[in-house]
């Protein structure tokens, strides 16, 4: 959730839409980065595992603590990997100097909301499902790309929004107008709403974070973002928090490390690879997702989740398939006017 991936070459001009969800953009050193794609693979990989033992901590307490407090801990803990990080790239100073508070705000409170909403879902629903309906986030953006920032979207991307939204349904179907028989039936209703409010906000940070790009760091719109969300997060003490265990506050401290660790190998996968190889990778969090489920809680994706998540990350490939294409085009020709310029 935290920003949008830019390829760090020029080999791919086109951006992969179906990553835009936690990608950050590269910072000018990225520039100089070797071209090892494979090594980009792997990292971008152990992100996704990375996220997705974060969300499996957060849905073995969910049920336990409030909501507010795990997102607390979620951001406050994060912070102790992306500090680190920052200070060894010498970025920490470069990170705190913002022209823009006003907008890091906007994009902090959008993404706080998602992040709420996010674990809110993952407290009702098994975790495949919470994982695979924030695969939507992607679709959505596109969406608000065309609304709010008049990017230019052709047929096939708003065919493949389309079909997405129809991946979603199948997964939701079996489950609308169940709402009233109480129960088991109502909380699943109530995680699915959730999560598509987090896949919405998702999208809206992802919209904000586009705009900030263009004239704030990397590492300012990481860090304010975590330190909105930490405080947003303590402010909920108010309404009443549990005091942890000894394990459920090691589970709760790992849960943040692990997100700050996953936001950090996500951004280094886009210094050594094209953001258009890396990007199906994000969907891998499907199989981590449906193996810790069943390993860790006992819970099977159901048919309808399968063949609808199948659904949505086919519309996501599709639209990184389109936009690369696209951005091979657009390279042969400026590389044509050049060559007839010349």
């Amino acid at each position: 959730m935290f920003g949008v991936p830019r390829p760090c070459r020029a080999r791919s001009p086109g951006v992969a839409v179906a990553t835009i969800v936690r990608s950050p953009s590269l910072p000018a050193e990225a520039l100089s980065a070797p071209v090892t794609p494979l090594f980009g693979v792997g990292l971008k990989i152990l992100s996704a595992l990375s996220f997705t033992f974060m969300s499996a901590g957060v849905k073995w307490v969910g049920s336990d603590y409030p909501t507010g407090q795990i997102v607390f801990f979620r951001s406050a803990f994060a912070l102790v990997p992306l500090l680190v990080w920052l200070g060894l790239r010498g970025d920490l100073l470069a990170s705190v100097r913002t022209n823009d508070l006003r907008s890091h705000v906007i994009r902090g409170l959008i993404g706080s909301c998602g992040m709420f909403a996010g674990f809110v879902a993952l407290s009702y629903l098994p975790l495949s499902d919470a994982v695979v309906i924030g695969y939507l986030a992607p679709l959505l953006t596109v969406v608000l790309a065309a609304v709010f920032l008049g990017e230019t979207v052709r047929v096939y991307r708003w065919t493949a929004v389309l079909v997405g939204f129809v991946g979603v349904l199948v997964m939701v179907w079996p489950h609308l107008g169940t709402a009233s028989l109480g129960g088991g039936a109502q909380g699943t209703t109530i995680g699915i709403a959730f999560g598509l409010l987090g896949a919405c906000c998702a999208a809206g940070a992802t919209i904000q974070v586009r705009r900030l790009t263009r004239r704030e760091s990397t590492g300012a719109i990481v860090l304010y973002f975590t330190l909105l969300t930490t405080a947003l997060g303590a402010c909920t003490i108010v309404l009443g928090w549990k005091v942890p265990s000894a394990s459920h506050f090691g589970l709760l401290v790992a849960v943040g490390i692990l997100g700050g660790i996953g936001q950090i190998l996500m951004t280094q996968s886009y210094r050594y690879a094209d953001a258009s190889l890396i990007a199906p990778f994000d969907y891998t969090t499907m199989i981590w997702a449906f193996l810790l489920g069943w390993f860790l809680f006992g819970q099977l994706p159901s048919a309808a989740v399968v063949l609808g998540g199948g659904i949505v990350a086919a519309a996501g490939l599709f639209v990184i398939w389109r936009e690369h294409r696209l951005g091979l085009e657009r390279a042969r020709q400026v590389e044509a006017g050049s060559q007839r310029v010349t």
